[in-house]
């Protein structure tokens, strides 16, 4: 029997390691990559999502050059602005009010390096409509707190959901790791993704 191998995903998102357990991995370590996320001047959402996904994946593929080491980064662009992952209430509050009644992008970079070295990046880009939201839902939101840390100020898999009129592409990337692309990402280069128990 072939001997699987090491999965890491240098990602301390709680998110990402349900969404990879929902089709069925676990990682065999969680190593966060703690690397510098600020935006690079006149940079575009799409390319530092692409950009500190592959930087997450190479920094810790250096302490363990065998394994297989996934890595992402999901960042929430309205038009060529970056939105932060808000960490007060206030940016939380500019990001609401942004979002209101307009669509946005949501990008998701997914860096591997695979157990030869090899670094594949590939990214994801789903369109996301907010309905026009009024000052007490705004209030009602910001009050859950939900908003902590998320990028855009919204989690979609929470009370956000109900803001959301359309979407167009993967939702699980909206969460923040679009699984089919991930899959096919891994199975693409060599990891067994669909092992028979």
């Amino acid at each position: 029997m072939a001997t699987v191998p090491r999965l890491i995903l240098a990602s301390a998102s709680p998110r990402r390691q349900a969404l990879l357990a929902q089709i069925g991995l676990v990682p065999d370590a969680i190593i966060p990559a703690d690397i510098d996320e600020t935006p690079e001047q006149g940079e575009l959402p799409h390319h530092l999502a692409m950009r500190l996904a592959a930087e997450k994946a190479a920094h810790i593929a250096q302490s363990d050059p065998d394994a297989f080491v996934l890595a992402a980064d999901t960042v929430v662009g309205a038009g060529r602005r970056i939105l932060p992952k808000t960490e007060d209430r206030d940016e939380a509050a500019a990001c609401l009010g942004l979002l209101s009644g307009r669509r946005h992008r949501v990008t998701t970079g997914v860096a591997l390096v695979a157990a030869d070295g090899r670094v594949i990046a590939r990214r994801t880009t789903t369109i996301v409509q907010f309905k026009r939201l009024s000052a007490e839902e705004q209030a009602a939101y910001l009050g859950s707190g939900e908003w902590q840390g998320k990028a855009g100020g919204y989690a979609i898999q929470g009370m956000a959901d109900a803001f959301v009129q359309q979407i167009i592409g993967s939702y699980s990337n909206v969460v923040g790791l679009p699984l089919h692309e991930t899959a096919k990402l891994l199975a693409g280069h060599g990891f067994p993704v669909w092992q028979t128990p």
